[in-house]
């Protein structure tokens, strides 16, 4: 079967790959802001539930080829690198449009997504290339259109994809070349990880000292130590619902690019470290796939017993 026997009639503009937690609410923005779009996802739900919202179905990754933009929301680098496989090979035989942007909008690394952008215009003989552009702010910020997009990229390829990442984000930056906006998310979460992990230490330290929770949150949130991680995951961590919102495992992984970059850069990070270790515990505990929130269980069982 050649190319030609899987593209997509009246090619969309947009090619979305991997329709999760965070991905399908950012393809119904897209959907939303009038821009044309075909979706994959292994899954089919989600697949059925975007093209009842106007989107296009893609029988394969492949079949986005010729895509303008071509969007990646899958767990880590790996699992896109597998998916797009049959699509570089297709590449490969026939090339892409010049100006063809491959998004990486998950949290990878920066190291490799730099080596996966080299493969890409490889296989693309220079007409694609590689944005990272990773988001913060949740399920909350990706339904309502308000994410935080990091992004890495020469500048002509930010440009060109700049109207499809305002669509899906109200703070959209070009921090540098690939992989600055990979490394800008990982800092990130370096920030909302320690965060989280100190309010779950603060909640447990009050509760168990007979303090009210929430009301402590209340007074800390008028002070210094007001934060959106206090103001989102806080309530979580107070009333202990840890049903996931963004799976508490991927800290670990996000935090593991920061100790990767710290090495890299010749950076100390020590905060970093203690974290990824914390989370390492709480996926060993069986919590990796609770809320973020759950890092207060996590915490609860190291107490010493009384």
């Amino acid at each position: 079967m050649t190319h030609s026997a899987v593209l997509l009639p009246g090619t969309p503009t947009v090619g979305f790959a991997g329709l999760g937690h965070m991905g399908a609410p950012m393809a119904a923005r897209l959907l939303a802001a009038g821009i044309s779009m075909a979706v994959w996802n292994r899954s089919p739900a989600a697949v059925a539930s975007l093209k009842s919202q106007g989107a296009a179905t893609a029988p394969s990754v492949e079949s986005l080829r010729d895509c303008q933009t071509i969007i990646f929301m899958l767990p880590d680098l790996g699992f896109i690198e597998e998916a797009a496989e049959a699509l570089l090979n297709s590449w490969r035989a026939s090339p892409p449009s010049p100006g063809t942007v491959v998004a990486v909008m998950s949290s990878v690394s920066p190291q490799g997504v730099q080596a996966f952008g080299a493969t890409v215009k490889e296989a693309s003989g220079g007409n694609a290339s590689v944005v990272d552009a990773p988001v913060s702010g949740g399920t909350v910020g990706a339904e309502k259109g308000t994410l935080a997009i990091m992004a890495g990229g020469a500048e002509a390829d930010f440009q060109r994809i700049l109207p499809v990442l305002e669509a899906m984000g109200a703070t959209v930056r070009r921090l540098g070349e690939l992989g600055a906006g990979s490394l800008a998310k990982a800092c990130n979460q370096l920030l909302v990880g320690t965060t989280a992990a100190a309010l779950a230490e603060a909640a447990e330290l009050a509760e168990r000292s007979g303090m009210d929770v929430p009301a402590l949150f209340e007074v800390l949130a008028g002070g210094l130590a007001g934060s959106q991680v206090l103001r989102i995951v806080g309530p979580r961590i107070a009333a202990k619902d840890y049903a996931p919102t963004g799976p508490a495992k991927f800290m670990h992984k996000d935090l593991g690019f920061v100790l990767e970059s710290a090495a890299a850069a010749g950076s100390a990070v020590p905060m970093a470290a203690a974290g990824r270790q914390l989370y390492g515990t709480l996926i060993d505990q069986g919590l990796g796939d609770a809320d973020l929130a759950a890092v207060r269980e996590s915490i609860a069982r190291l107490a010493p017993h009384t």
